[in-house]
């Protein structure tokens, strides 16, 4: 893979989008971007939960041939995003931040997913969050906490702490 402006990990959706209709940077290498970026930066912050890489490159590279075969792309096609762990995500994991769901794998997605997912959406993972989203801080029994990516010493927030922390250090 050529080398990829790692500046692009931290540009609108609207830009990315753009760069992949006009064949300047594939969907493919704009996941492969995140995926480094996560398996670099992410031990350190916690911000997923986990991780769908086969995922993730299984639907860009079905983006980049969409891009290929010139047909129509929706929205959010090839743009790789992030689910909140207590959305439903059919096949992955969905634990809600509790052991109670550490094993759970649903078996159909949520509304929300469906929807991103059909717009063209590629989904790098599930990112952490307290239990059942009702803490002020992004802890649970599941691992570490997820850290603030400008000071790790500090949380990165409640509810989607997992998913700000991501953003902001470009995961």
């Amino acid at each position: 893979m050529p080398n990829i402006d790692e500046n692009l990990a931290f540009a609108p959706a609207t830009e990315l989008r753009e760069l992949i209709a006009e064949k300047q940077v594939s969907p493919v290498e704009i996941t492969q971007l995140y995926l480094d970026r996560i398996d670099r930066l992410d031990p350190q912050l916690n911000s997923y939960l986990t991780v769908t890489s086969e995922i993730a490159l299984d639907a860009a590279r079905k983006a980049e041939q969409a891009v290929t075969d010139g047909d129509e792309l929706g929205p959010l096609h090839g743009i790789p995003i992030s689910i909140k762990d207590l959305q439903m995500t059919k096949g992955v994991r969905t634990t809600g931040g509790s052991l109670a769901y550490k094993d759970r794998i649903p078996d159909a997605d949520c509304a929300v997913v469906e929807r991103v997912l059909a717009a063209g959406a590629i989904m790098l993972g599930k990112t952490n969050s307290p239990e059942f989203g009702l803490l002020g801080a992004n802890e649970n029994r599941l691992g570490e906490p997820c850290r603030n990516p400008w000071n790790p010493e500090r949380t990165s927030g409640g509810s989607s702490g997992g998913a700000g922390a991501s953003i902001i250090a470009g995961l």
